[in-house]
């Protein structure tokens, strides 16, 4: 279990006496005490720093009388839907959703804090389509219209030389489903393929034999992109920073975790995929799922220009400025507390502590 990856190691020691020390109250004294923090992920293997700081309660050791309460989604865009509508503080979320509320809002709905899971997002497809050419004419499913991976398909298929609309029309029928519902309909044999993310690549692929026609990875210069983000709703990062810090904190106790816990990583992660769905995964595909995310803090802010280009090709995003999406000055107090390098917001917002 030791190929299970992550990066942006954090001190224990470092991390412990920072919180101690009260780093954590950047801005402490509020007027409004809040009791409550709603935080919203997904039940994807890329969110196992929200699986992990859920079941191992790093959110609750690092938040003391502030409690959690969660809501799980399916897909970004929904996510987008409750934040906006101040429904939930934070969620786990693609990079593509958080470009989305960002610009349609002008610049202020939310803000990303930090990073969280980097790969891990794939086409997989039937036998019988062995290249990009075979692809016309097939219907292939993303998780939602809009969505990270829902995007990454258009775009590279518009790279392909395909033509496609947003209403499933085109070269290539792209059909926005759940992917639960995805499995079911793959092994009916009603799509042909589908652009996920972990573990349900890794569930096609060994529950329903599919086999991976692209590995986004292989897109990206050293295989870098990011596929999970931490974004918080601007109106309550300004009104409540040090409950933000808080979380910060168990965030990136939780990518500790996963690090420092390779071969209890999996388990961990199952049971809170029990816990939400009913079910656990194969061993074998959570392994597999494992071995193609890597973890961090770090957003990798410098790749959302392309994420941008890529939207707007896609024509699931309007054109508009993402400068100032990124805050990551508290993450960064966190990191330098500990002895850690900071992470870079690449001049698309704040990073100095």
């Amino acid at each position: 279990m030791n190929n299970i990856r992550t990066a942006t190691t954090i001190t224990t020691l470092g991390l412990v006496a920072c919180m101690m020390a009260g780093c954590t109250s950047a801005a402490a004294n509020t007027a409004e005490e809040v009791t409550e923090l709603r935080l919203g992920y997904f039940a994807n293997v890329t969110h196992a720093p929200a699986l992990i700081g859920l079941e191992e309660d790093l959110f609750d050791d690092a938040l003391g009388d502030v409690d959690v309460t969660t809501q799980v989604f399916n897909a970004g865009p929904a996510a987008i839907e409750a934040l906006t509508a101040g429904a939930i503080d934070a969620t786990y979320i693609g990079p593509n959703p958080s470009i989305n509320t960002y610009i349609q809002s002008g610049g202020v709905s939310a803000r990303i804090v930090a990073g969280a899971a980097t790969g891990g997002a794939a086409l997989v497809v039937h036998e019988g389509i062995d290249s990009p050419a075979d692809l016309e004419g097939t219907t292939i499913a993303t998780p939602q219209l809009g969505n990270t991976q829902d995007v990454a398909l258009r775009a590279w298929l518009a790279a392909q030389g395909f033509a496609t609309d947003t209403t499933g029309g085109g070269d290539v029928n792209i059909t926005p489903t759940d992917n639960a519902q995805t499995l079911t309909l793959f092994q009916d044999g009603n799509v042909d393929g589908a652009w996920l993310p972990e573990p349900w690549v890794s569930r096609l692929v060994l529950d329903a034999g599919a086999h991976v026609l692209v590995d986004e990875a292989d897109l990206w210069a050293d295989g870098e992109f990011p596929t999970t983000v931490l974004l918080v709703r601007a109106e309550f990062l300004d009104a409540h920073p040090d409950v933000v810090e808080d979380m910060l904190a168990g965030h990136i106790a939780a990518v500790q975790w996963i690090e420092e816990h390779p071969d209890e990583t999996p388990t961990v992660i199952n049971n809170a995929l029990e816990d939400e769905t009913g079910k656990r995964l194969d061993d074998a595909v959570i392994i597999r799922a494992l071995e193609h995310v890597t973890f961090s803090v770090d957003p990798h802010a410098d790749t959302f220009e392309t994420l941008v280009a890529n939207g707007l090709e896609a024509g699931t995003q309007k054109e508009g400025s993402i400068e100032g999406l990124f805050d990551l000055r508290l993450l960064n107090t966190l990191l330098e507390a500990s002895g850690e390098s900071a992470v870079s917001a690449a001049g698309l917002g704040e990073d100095s502590p």
